[in-house]
């Protein structure tokens, strides 16, 4: 194994480089003599700051550059926060592992205001993420909601300027760049519903690789991986393949799995949720289940609206 180079592609920014350094040493702890090498890319998502995701091609545009250096042969692995990843993957790619999950919820941050209840009418709420904007403005619609992007000190750094009263972030990456004292609160499912996959970290590689995928095999987290199918698979079922405003949140409890979803008019206007409880095997039956719900209550025209096009600007 000393002979062979297991190379990770990862974004540039601090968070992304926490995420492939983190998975280097989890493989490093478990294969002492494995070389590994880190390779460094910019995305399109990380180049295109100026419009929301939701207008530029979603979440995918963080992810194409990493899968196309592992299908020429550049890389081995792409290393990925679960909420960035799209429900389909190139031919001859996949999710090889999911390592355990961060706190998947979200964080309110601000200088002057302790909490979300605490903003008054008016107050200029920073994020670029349609399920966040769509369940602000359903619980406060007095908000002004506008558009941040960037990395995690981009979006604070915009913050301590004063172009916001306050910015909702995801609680993971703030605990892994050290920065939990930025958090004013920590936003309960019932307030803000996860996005799909926040907090857990995915592992991709070429399908055919069976040295990288057993190399990888130890870094699986069963439990966060059960979690994340579940989810992934409503959101699959809902072709949530953009940015959209779609929530889900797996938790497993006395041997019980508890599935939340939600997809909400980005105006706040209408919030469409529903949950399902049942065995944990049934993981991917759950979440198709719950989305054929959503769907049959009303997300289905609320997607087809976003889809074509009528998302804010």
């Amino acid at each position: 194994m000393s002979d062979k180079v297991l190379r990770i592609a990862t974004r540039q920014s601090p968070l992304a480089l926490w995420q492939a350094h983190y998975v280097r040493d989890c493989l490093l702890a478990r294969h002492p003599t494995l070389r590994v090498e880190l390779v460094p890319m910019v995305t399109r998502g990380d180049v295109l700051l100026d419009a929301p995701l939701a207008k530029v091609g979603g979440k995918g545009l963080f992810v194409k550059e990493l899968e196309q250096a592992m299908l020429e042969g550049r890389a081995d692995i792409a290393v990925h926060s679960m909420k960035d990843v799209p429900v389909e993957f190139p031919q001859g790619l996949g999710l090889a592992t999911i390592c355990e999950r961060e706190d998947p919820r979200d964080a309110f941050v601000s200088h002057h205001y302790a909490s979300l209840n605490d903003l008054p009418p008016g107050s200029i709420v920073g994020t670029s993420s349609l399920r966040r904007q769509c369940q602000l403005l359903c619980a406060r619609p007095d908000l002004q909601i506008h558009t941040l992007r960037g990395n995690l000190g981009t979006r604070l750094g915009k913050l301590d300027a004063g172009d916001y009263d306050a910015i909702i972030l995801a609680v993971a990456g703030l605990k892994r760049l050290k920065m939990e004292d930025r958090i004013r609160q920590t936003l309960a499912p019932e307030v803000l519903l996860p996005a799909v996959g926040q907090g857990a970290v995915g592992i991709e590689c070429r399908l055919d690789d069976a040295w990288t995928r057993a190399l990888l095999a130890p870094l699986n987290h069963p439990q966060t991986a059960l979690r994340v199918r579940a989810e992934r698979a409503m959101n699959t079922r809902l072709e949530g393949g953009c940015q959209v405003p779609i929530g889900s949140y797996a938790e497993l409890a006395d041997g019980e799995l508890w599935l939340r979803g939600l997809v909400g008019a980005p105006d706040g206007s209408k919030i469409i949720s529903a949950e399902r409880r049942g065995r944990p095997e049934d993981a991917e039956a759950l979440g198709i289940s719950l989305a054929q719900e959503l769907l049959n209550n009303g997300a289905r025209a609320i997607l087809a609206d976003v889809y074509n096009g009528n998302a804010p600007a």
